[in-house]
């Protein structure tokens, strides 16, 4: 398994969050997504946001922590990060 998720240091409405990646591929990000009870829906395109409460229990599942840089250079290697304008049109956004 080859999930990554960096430190909660994203403030949003009152909150810090993660993201959350796979290195591997989508299929095996949402599946993890789907463990921890997050919809579809929340997909940004090539990760997740994960409230800071979410992420120790994504650690917990087998998520690698890993730092910002780090898990930016993994998803990139991978090829499955996306640029930032493929990433608003899937979800009619761009805040990530």
């Amino acid at each position: 398994m080859s999930v990554l998720v960096d430190p909660a240091n994203w403030p949003w409405r009152d909150r810090l969050w993660a993201h959350l990646v796979s290195d591997e591929s989508y299929e095996e990000l949402h599946a993890f997504a789907e463990r921890l009870e997050i919809p579809r829906r929340a997909f940004q395109g090539d990760h997740y946001d994960v409230p800071a409460e979410l992420r120790e229990r994504a650690i917990e599942l087998g998520a690698e922590p890993v730092s910002g840089r780090e898990l930016i250079v993994r998803l990139r290697a991978s090829g499955l990060r996306k640029p930032l304008a493929e990433r608003g049109r899937q979800r009619g956004q761009s805040r990530s």
